[in-house]
């Protein structure tokens, strides 16, 4: 079992105080069917949660929270429409007292800070056990940032290092949210068009993305990113 932290930070500052007296309205976001169901079942057994409601994509999320007005929302990464970084950053703008708590696959280490900057307040993993993610759902709730005793040995470390230069980014590191957004596209297998319709953006702007793609990750070739893309997503980074 990996071992997780709560840090206290000022993201908690003004919200209202979590209480044991009235249950803290849950809202689930995923697009696995059998994984909300499995999150209810979980968020359902303990006496201070309750589930508020469920959604597969970034658009029914946002319509849940308008309606239901939950005081934390689970969401993963991968959506059926929309993208759970952008999902972060709207619900941050639109809605700042509801808290967030991101629950996914992806690679802590790439995909955890870029949560929290946009706007998250933890991000644990799905393989942690029940234990675990309800622990990192409470501390949420207390207005404590939630991750990895890993990464918070990382993140104090990289502030205890300063002003001394940052380790060197590496090719991953300098993609934008879009633009990982885009590959983890393409290593699902859509093509161009596909890939801009799920973004609701342009062909045009997708071929964009592509060659910044290209460029920043030292591929020569369309079928360079597409192996690269493809390799990456089935080997789970």
């Amino acid at each position: 079992m990996a071992e997780s932290v709560g840090i206290r930070g000022e993201r908690g500052a003004g919200r209202a105080v979590f209480s044991n007296r009235n249950p803290a309205k849950v809202l689930i976001v995923d697009d696995h069917e059998l994984v909300r169901w499995g999150m209810i079942e979980m968020i359902e057994r303990e006496p201070d949660f309750s589930v508020s409601g469920e959604a597969p994509d970034a658009p029914t999320a946002m319509s849940r929270i308008r309606e239901d007005e939950p005081d934390l929302v689970l969401a993963d990464l991968t959506l059926q429409e929309g993208d759970g970084l952008e999902l972060v950053k709207q619900i941050q703008a639109a809605h700042p007292r509801v808290r967030v708590l991101v629950v996914s696959m992806h690679d802590e280490n790439l995909y955890a800070e870029r949560a929290l900057r946009a706007g998250a307040m933890g991000f644990v993993s799905k393989t942690e056990p029940a234990e675990v993610i309800v622990d990192a759902i409470r501390a949420v709730l207390r207005g404590r940032v939630h991750v990895s005793k890993g990464l918070a040995d990382r993140l104090l470390q990289r502030m205890a290092s300063q002003p001394t230069p940052t380790p060197q980014e590496t090719p991953l590191d300098t993609l934008s949210d879009r633009e990982i957004e885009v590959l983890n596209l393409l290593g699902e297998g859509l093509s161009t068009r596909a890939v801009a319709e799920r973004l609701h953006l342009s062909t045009k702007t997708i071929h964009t993305y592509r060659e910044h793609l290209k460029t920043k990750l030292g591929l020569k070739s369309a079928s360079e990113l597409i192996r690269f893309a493809v390799a990456r997503n089935l080997l789970g980074d």
